[in-house]
């Protein structure tokens, strides 16, 4: 059985559970759009079934839920934001906002994000950016979750990657991808319907191949494209947490629970002006690069696939499974 609420709802449903959790009413608001756009954008793994573990931590001040980020301007074109072990979501509505003030002078901002909490889709924090006319390229560490290629012990998340470019007279092109196969967020909804995840997504501890979610969660993720994957995934490290500050993947406390301390995560975001970097057709090139893709049939231009997830949810609505509802009834 379902229930189906319009996303405005399943917004106010979401955040009076999490204020319920101890989470500030601002706070709560922010965490609630991102949950319920990313289970609009047909990312489940990222979206209603987080409600459950995300209030559990904010009850024990694992994640801050009363947390406001901070900036600091370290050069002209260089941001730091202290995510304050609070929720990443208002972070990234700080740094998105003050990024459209910089970015006029600049043309570049590179913004790094220290003591944050999980990234969620970041997609949908790119195709902000792009919104507004700008080019973002965002990444992001979590928990252990990936063995560097050829070992066993996990050392990187599945540290996802994202892009979005505007395209004029449509909409932007939107590039996200986790370095796993799979985001492991799909394994922990698995885990939660009590349902098997295919051959090839996960390892258990001892380096066998798994299709059972409890032991592919205390396993690894399988890079995608195997060692080039793995390197990516150092890549992402480097950049989201080495660079940042925050805690390395192997230092972070789970996501998935309310044990040990704050995760003290990473995200890394480089923004750009495509005319201060190309020249006034610059986003007309943008446009024909997208234009000659999309003109082959059963060619689906990345970021389509969840704009129009999102345009049918604002029209019919959000099916919510009554387990999902009743986990965020009882938060």
């Amino acid at each position: 059985m379902t229930t189906t609420l319009s996303i405005d709802d399943t917004i106010r449903l979401v955040s009076d559970a999490f204020q319920r959790a101890d989470v500030g009413p601002a706070q709560a608001a922010s965490v609630a759009h991102a949950l319920v756009m990313a289970e609009a954008s047909g990312q489940g793994g990222h979206g209603l079934r987080r409600v459950p573990a995300y209030s559990a931590q904010a009850r024990v001040k694992k994640v801050n839920g009363h947390a406001l980020p901070e900036i600091e301007m370290s050069r002209a074109a260089t941001m730091r934001v202290d995510a304050a072990e609070g929720f990443a979501y208002p972070a990234f509505d700080l740094a998105i906002e003050r990024a459209s003030e910089i970015i006029p002078e600049t043309g570049v901002l590179a913004i790094g994000i220290r003591n944050s909490h999980h990234a969620g889709v970041l997609g949908l924090a790119v195709e902000r950016f792009a919104e507004k006319g700008l080019v973002a390229l965002m990444m992001a560490n979590a928990p252990s979750a990936m063995a560097a290629w050829g070992g066993t012990k996990g050392v990187f998340g599945t540290n996802p990657i994202a892009f979005a470019a505007p395209i004029p007279g449509s909409p932007p092109v939107v590039i996200d991808l986790s370095l796993s196969k799979v985001a492991r967020g799909k394994v922990m909804a698995a885990k939660q319907k009590g349902t098997p995840i295919p051959e090839g997504w996960a390892i258990d501890r001892y380096g066998n191949p798994t299709t059972d979610a409890d032991a592919a969660l205390a396993g690894t993720m399988v890079p995608v494209g195997d060692a080039k994957g793995a390197a990516l995934a150092l890549m992402v490290e480097m950049l989201a947490a080495g660079l940042t500050g925050a805690n390395f993947a192997y230092e972070a406390s789970s996501l998935f629970d309310d044990k040990d301390g704050p995760p003290r995560l990473g995200q890394f975001i480089l923004v750009l002006d495509p005319k201060t970097v190309g020249g006034e057709n610059a986003l007309f090139r943008l446009g024909e690069l997208a234009d000659m893709i999309g003109q082959e049939p059963g060619v689906r231009l990345p970021g389509r696939r969840g704009l129009d997830a999102r345009q049918k949810a604002a029209e019919e609505g959000i099916l919510i499974e009554d387990d999902v509802m009743a986990m965020i009834e009882g938060v």
